[in-house]
This record gives structure tokens, sequence and C-alpha cells, in this order.
């Protein structure tokens, strides 16, 4: 395993941040990371990064304890804004480079090309306050992936951008894990976590409540959704045995169930309301998983 996370627990006095926590990443992996705000997500991430110890178990990154020795291997997208609004972009980004054991004529050239690449060539001499908050979160972004990291870790990476650059930052981020780099990401979007992730854990309260492949943690939840459109009332279905929730909507609604059968009782007493124009029996979703294990309170 490229990381390994073996019974880590990290304390604050009397709070247990992480509680026992078990990881283990291959080589080359997008791995999802999430949680809710406070659960431990960015503790963890400060031991790996070697920012904070584990008061128990420990932390390896191919064999070798994190320090500052292999700190040119990993790059970090903190969820927070970590640059200097006052100094210039390429200075910045070269200085942040050299922190990361660059010489100054590579960090330069990799300046360029990420600039070229996220379509800001421009912003190059400009000041970070007089960029927008998108156009801040991509200078952060060529910080955490200029030097060619082998572990990257991107806490909320598309934070400030609008869908346009979504895409672009997916793209850039796809591409360097095909370069062999390993990643972890974390994010409050489900949607974007289950198109880029292969395996994932959720904690909660710092401990760990689900793992797995992504399929895997789809499987094991043994509940599917039944979307039906209809321009009829379907609330009488809401009461319907078997179903576990139901979200309306002015197109129809969406059924949680958790046997397959029940959607054939969906289907025959939609239909008796009158004419449906959609029925589909769906997987779980990442969002229907973490809603039921978290609570609506923190989706």
């Amino acid at each position: 395993m490229a990381l390994q996370l073996e019974n880590v627990t990290k304390r604050f006095g009397d709070f247990t941040a992480v509680d026992d926590l078990t990881l283990s990443i291959e080589e080359g992996t997008m791995y999802g990371f999430l949680g809710a705000n406070g659960a431990g997500k960015t503790t963890t991430f400060r031991m790996i990064l070697g920012l904070l110890n584990a008061n128990e178990g420990q932390i390896a990154w191919n064999g070798k304890t994190i320090s500052y020795s292999t700190s040119p291997e990993i790059g970090y997208l903190p969820e927070e804004r970590g640059l200097y609004p006052k100094m210039k972009v390429e200075e910045q980004l070269i200085f942040l480079g050299e922190l990361r054991g660059m010489k100054k004529a590579d960090a330069k050239k990799a300046i360029g090309y990420w600039l070229d690449r996220f379509e800001v060539p421009q912003y190059l001499n400009k000041r970070v306050e007089e960029l927008s908050k998108g156009n801040q979160q991509k200078i952060q972004v060529i910080a955490a992936l200029m030097h060619d990291p082998k572990l990257l870790i991107l806490d909320e990476p598309f934070s400030g951008l609008d869908p346009v650059n979504v895409e672009m930052l997916k793209r850039a981020i796809i591409d360097f894990r095909n370069t062999g780099a390993t990643i972890i990401f974390s994010s409050h979007r489900m949607d974007h976590v289950e198109e880029l992730c292969e395996q994932l854990s959720i904690i909660h309260k710092g401990q760990q409540i689900v793992k797995g492949s992504l399929r895997e943690v789809k499987r094991s939840f043994g509940r599917q959704n039944v979307r039906i459109r209809s321009d009829h009332d379907l609330t009488k279905l809401d009461h319907i045995l078997g179903v576990k929730s139901v979200s309306h909507s002015v197109e129809g609604a969406v059924f949680q169930i958790e046997e397959e059968d029940v959607a054939n009782e969906l289907l025959t007493a939609a239909l008796q309301e009158g004419p449906i124009r959609h029925f589909e029996i769906e997987e779980p979703s990442l969002q229907d998983i973490f809603i039921a294990k978290v609570g609506k309170e923190h989706a």
C-alpha cells in the first residue's frame, strides 16, 4: 500500500478527534474521504502531512514515516485559503515550489504549464487579492500540483469554481491520477466523489463508519430508489409497507425502498392514480448513504 494508517488516534485533551482509524490506500488510487464538518477529516490530513502527531497508531507513506524528507512527494490543497494576498502569483508559486524542493527554473516552467492549462496565464503578475475567489482557488490548486507530488491531498478542491471550471479541474485531477499519483479527495459534493473515486471512507465523530469500493458500499447499503414521474398526486404511495423514505418534487417522487418487490407495489399503486411518464429503479446514491449513516443535519 502506498499510504497506510493503522489504528490512528488523535486526542486534544479529553476530546477524541480521530478514533482508531485504519486506512490502506493503493498507489494510483483516487480515494474519497468523507465526513461532516468536525468529523476529523482535516485532523487526519494534518497527521498524514506530519503537521500533527498521532497519540496512537502509525502512518506510513511507501513504508516510510512522513517527515520533512518526504515533503517533496506530497501535495496538499487545504479547504481554507492558504495564499499570501499581497504577493504576486508568480513569486508566490515560485516560493511555494522551492519549499517543496523545486529549482526556480523548474518552478517557472511548471507555473507556465498550469496557468495555461487552467486558462489564467494573464494572472502571472497579479497579486492574489486582485483575483476572484474561483481564480484564487485555481492558483492554490497549482501550488499543490506544480512539484509533481506522488501523494496529493485535495480538501474541497472545487470550492468557489463555476461548473465550467469544475470540469476543467476534474480533467486535470484525472490526468494527474493517470500518471500514477495517489489522490485523497474530500468534498461535500457526493456526486463528485461518485464520479472520481474508486474507494472511499466515511468518518463520523472521528470513527470510520463506512469503507470499501464504491460498488461494495452501495451493495452493502441494501436499499434502492424508485423514481416515478407523474402529473398526478403520489402522496398516497408514501405509506406503502417497505418504503423507508420519500422525496416529492413537481415532477413526481423518489421512494427509497429496502426490497425490490416493493417497486412492483409502487408501480401498481401509481398507475391507479393515473398515467405515469417515467418509472425507474435506481441504485442508492452516495448522498443517500451519507444521509442515512451520518444524518440529514450534516448532508
